[in-house]
């Protein structure tokens, strides 16, 4: 992993932490972590009682599929399902969602904040943390925690562990433990209050505020990953959804060098390439890495399709300026000075896609709009 990963820690040898939890990783005793999992959620279902046994935070992606599976079929929980929803879903991301509903049989709600509130925050998102997704960054975190909260469910499940992928840290040292701040500290940087500006309220950004410390303390909410209780193989798990429950990889995802991660959200690419303008790397070089610590690929060839990859200007980039009312040039120059002091006097190559995007990027919702319109006429 490049140099520029948030966080990212190395040893004297130079080895960084995604190297070292993977060697940890085929050096963990796996059965035993298992046993822990099923003691913990055995008690999570004897305090439940009738009410739900636990919250799983889902999109419809690979993981959050998977995690239903483990939890409702293995397991035998009655979780809660709970989406925050971008509102940037793709037709793919859509369908993949209703579908692992209607496959697992769980009580489902969401939350989905209005359309003209995500163009504005994602304007800011690029201001504020040099990412196009503070919404979903800060979403994901609030939502569920106010519902666990708000139905007095205290178990949070989540999926990937943190020391999968990202060199952020290591099986051995998780260095975040999940608390009510896990989502800011991770992945949303700003609170609701910092994200407010001329054009945002702090009552536009009401639905992003965490519950409180003491109705989180009253509850007693705690949250784990799946990926810290057994053996976390994404591709595989992804394989095993699509053939046995109907899930559906898209045919292209932008940014990236394979088709399943991020695959409900339109704007995954923008995402990665924000990534790439700030700190040099994309999803190319995360997942080409992925590979090589697996061994699935050389070095030199994990270097050539993350080079290929993490470069292109996403298609996605022209509804993500048309939602925020940025001009390209604006979007580039807000990136420029993102940029974090390794690349500052670095020249960063911007590629072309070379083909067209197979499904519409623009978000479901529209585009049956779109179609409803066109049938009127």
């Amino acid at each position: 992993m490049p140099e520029t990963v948030e966080s990212i820690q190395f040893d004297r040898a130079g080895i960084c932490l995604a190297c070292q939890s993977s060697e940890q990783k085929m050096r963990i005793n796996w059965g035993e972590r298992e046993q822990t999992l099923r003691r913990l959620l055995n008690d999570a279902k004897a305090k439940a009682g009738n009410n739900y046994d636990c919250i799983v935070p889902i999109s419809g992606g690979k993981d959050s599929v998977f995690q239903l599976y483990v939890l409702t079929h293995v397991y035998e929980m009655k979780p809660l399902a709970v989406t925050f929803s971008h509102n940037w879903f793709s037709q793919t991301g859509m369908y993949n969602l209703l579908n692992c509903l209607e496959q697992f049989n769980v009580d489902h709600i969401m939350f989905t904040p209005n359309r003209k509130l995500v163009g504005k925050i994602a304007r800011r998102s690029l201001e504020g943390i040099g990412d196009s997704c503070w919404h979903c960054h800060s979403g994901v975190g609030a939502f569920p925690l106010q519902a666990a909260v708000k139905f007095k469910i205290p178990l949070l499940i989540w999926g990937e562990s943190i020391a999968e992928s990202s060199g952020r840290a290591s099986y051995d040292d998780p260095v975040r433990k999940f608390d009510r701040d896990y989502f800011t500290k991770v992945s949303a940087k700003l609170k609701p209050s910092q994200m407010a500006c001329e054009y945002l309220s702090e009552k536009d950004l009401f639905p992003f505020e965490l519950p409180t410390a003491e109705e989180c303390e009253e509850i007693g909410v705690y949250g784990i990953h799946l990926g810290d209780y057994i053996f976390w193989d994404d591709e595989r798990q992804m394989e095993f959804v699509r053939d046995h429950f109907g899930w559906r990889e898209c045919e292209k995802m932008e940014n990236a060098i394979k088709c399943y991660k991020s695959a409900e959200c339109i704007m995954a690419g923008v995402h990665d390439f924000t990534c790439y303008l700030k700190r040099g790397f994309a999803r190319g070089t995360v997942q080409a890495s992925l590979d090589v610590r697996n061994g699935l690929l050389s070095r030199r060839q994990g270097f050539e399709l993350a080079a290929a990859k993490d470069c292109e200007r996403p298609h996605s980039l022209d509804y993500f300026l048309e939602a925020t009312g940025l001009t390209e040039d604006e979007f580039f120059e807000i990136m420029r000075k993102k940029r974090v002091a390794q690349l500052v006097d670095v020249e960063l190559v911007v590629g072309k896609q070379s083909t067209a995007h197979p499904e519409p990027l623009v978000p479901y919702p529209q585009q049956i709009q779109s179609v409803s319109d066109n049938l009127s006429e």
